[in-house]
């Protein structure tokens, strides 16, 4: 394996004209933001918001919408967009993590009306970006998953009747030559499709919701790291912002925060961007209907065909780096970005001569439980959203949409709200574990799901591989 992913690195086609980190491709198409002015000293506010990704903005933007007479600061260690919310594979689609887990704990129903809030976002979120104007190359082509091997399919069967029973009435089920007819993805046996799913770039739309607050008056920090969070404080190395609600939306970084360290886990997961694509490939290839486009793998890909006619494809890489460490501005490793070239032209034979352009990593919030959760606290004032796995683009907006209804029902200013009410809220997870047991769990956990994967691959059984299911056992998916 070593030696095939050598050869697809020196190969024209990719490394050395490869462009590894600066952040993103998104950046380096679309330009890095001007930077703002960090804290100047200690401050007061209303409401201080701590981190300047989509969750961060999205509820800057509703709460100021909502009640223009707040004073909201928002602190950002880097500018805004730096992390995930700048980096991620422009899918805004109607996921949401821990779904099952709350049908289990609160009732099927309240997990289907967590369910059709996250179907209902993905409207907002076009809706909104349209009326403020923000330009960020959305196209709602809903999303595709498929699979390629009979167990794939399989999965990929149950996923689609989860989802029906889920009340998602809209989806189609589609076989190979269906499949076929929308996309060209190498040996594909089936898929399903969902409307509640848009291709967006990401930067876009991360630097439009940036400007777009700070025209209705809330105050953006950037180059401001916050050291501390508690009761009524954020705490940064020029100043300290004091407020009676103090909001931490820090996704992925959060374990730089002190005593967070344990609290979710940094996963790292990897993109590629290819040159545009000829003419040619992409009648090879179809997919004229830009939907993004995923896969029933246990260690899966995610991929969207960009606005200027790119392939941008992502996949894990290096799940974790010990001690809940990020990476430094996106660079990604060699052999992660042979691993997805891998993966494209797997899926796309007609690409195998085309350039990557672009790679670089990012890294997610993962709970101890992998669900999803949007927090206040009336006792304290603090409040918190995130560790979406991977779902952030769409979940960010609900989140920021319910942490507005939770500050304005504990001020007073409102009642409880649809959204207040909804099974996430306020839902307590457990610390991760110390290391080097979280090291050890979480590459034991995707060095398990990739051999499955190869040995699925290889087989012809329908049924999902027994290391799979261990690991499913495990991680508690």
């Amino acid at each position: 394996m070593s030696s095939r992913r050598d050869a697809l690195l020196t190969t024209p086609s990719s490394s050395p004209f490869t462009v590894n980190g600066g952040v993103s491709f998104w950046y380096a198409q679309d330009g890095m933001p001007v930077p703002r002015e960090p804290l100047a000293g200690d401050t007061t506010a209303d409401v201080c918001v701590v981190g300047g990704g989509f969750t961060g903005l999205w509820t800057a933007y509703y709460l100021k919408k909502a009640a223009p007479y707040l004073d909201i600061a928002v602190l950002e260690a880097k500018f805004c967009g730096y992390g995930a919310s700048g980096r991620n594979g422009g899918w805004l689609y109607n996921g949401i993590a821990g779904r099952d887990s709350y049908a289990r704990l609160h009732g099927r129903d309240a997990a289907v009306r967590l369910q059709k809030a996250m179907n209902a976002t993905v409207d907002e979120v076009v809706t909104v970006a349209a009326a403020e104007r923000i330009e960020a190359d959305i196209h709602k082509g809903g999303v595709l998953e498929v699979a390629y091997t009979p167990a794939q399919l399989t999965r990929l069967r149950e996923f689609h009747e989860a989802e029906l029973a889920y009340g998602e009435s809209d989806r189609v089920l589609r076989g190979a030559r269906e499949t076929a007819e929308r996309i060209h993805v190498a040996g594909a046996v089936g898929s399903t499709w969902t409307p509640h799913g848009a291709r967006l770039h990401p930067a876009k739309l991360v630097k439009g919701l940036a400007s777009l607050v700070e025209s209705l008056g809330v105050r953006v920090y950037e180059s401001t790291p916050v050291t501390e969070i508690r009761p009524k404080h954020a705490v940064t190395p020029y100043g300290t912002v004091r407020a009676p609600y103090v909001l931490r939306c820090t996704e992925g970084f959060t374990a730089g925060l002190k005593g967070d360290r344990r609290t979710w886990l940094p996963m790292n997961s990897s993109m590629i961007a290819t040159e545009p694509l000829p003419d040619a490939v992409w009648k090879s290839i179809g997919w004229e209907g830009r939907e993004t486009l995923g896969d029933m793998a246990h260690a899966y890909m995610y991929a969207q065909r960009t606005a200027d006619g790119r392939i941008a494809l992502g996949g894990r890489g290096v799940p974790y780096r010990f001690g809940s460490k990020t990476d430094n501005d996106g660079r990604t490793q060699a052999s992660t970005i042979a691993d997805l070239r891998e993966i494209l032209v797997r899926f796309f034979p007609a690409a195998a001569g085309v350039r990557i352009a672009h790679a670089w990593s990012g890294v997610l919030g993962v709970p101890r439980d992998w669900c999803a959760t949007v927090t206040l606290d009336r006792s304290t004032g603090l409040g918190w959203a995130g560790g979406y796995v991977g779902s952030g683009v769409a979940t960010a907006n609900l989140a920021g949409r319910t942490l507005r209804d939770l500050v304005r029902q504990d001020a007073g200013q409102a009642g409880q709200t649809e959204l207040t009410s909804l099974p996430w809220v306020n839902h307590k997870v457990r610390k991760w574990e110390p290391e080097p047991l979280r090291w050890l769990g979480v590459q034991g956990m995707y060095a398990a799901y990739r051999e499955a994967d190869r040995r699925e691959a290889r087989g012809h059984s329908a049924a999902t591989h027994p290391i799979a299911r261990a690991a499913n056992r495990v991680t508690g998916h």
